[in-house]
């Protein structure tokens, strides 16, 4: 995984060994896990009505600070850190809207 500095983009290869560029929605560090994540999407892939399908990965930052590494959630306790997470956001979105 790259991520591009100046903007909010990432390339991922998918299992096809095709590279697609994503856009980070957002990060979020755990204490808990003591890790980061990143939620993205695929950059095109909205449907109709602009919604778009939302991956989230462990990210591991490599040492230079410019790239890293996507790691599988893999435990039941962290995709529930993570859906608590976006459902804070959706919140925070809605009241920012009223």
């Amino acid at each position: 995984m790259t991520q591009q500095p100046e903007e909010r983009y990432l390339t991922v290869v998918d299992e096809n060994g095709e590279e697609q560029l994503c856009e980070i929605l957002d990060t979020v560090y755990s204490e808990e896990f003591e890790r980061n994540y990143v939620l993205y999407s695929l950059v095109g892939s909205e449907d109709e009505e602009g919604l778009v399908e939302i991956h989230a990965y462990a990210f591991e930052p490599s040492e230079n600070g410019e790239d890293g590494e996507l790691l599988p959630i893999e435990t039941d306790e962290e995709w529930e850190f993570i859906e608590d997470f976006l459902a804070q956001r959706e919140d925070e979105l809605g009241e920012d809207e009223e």
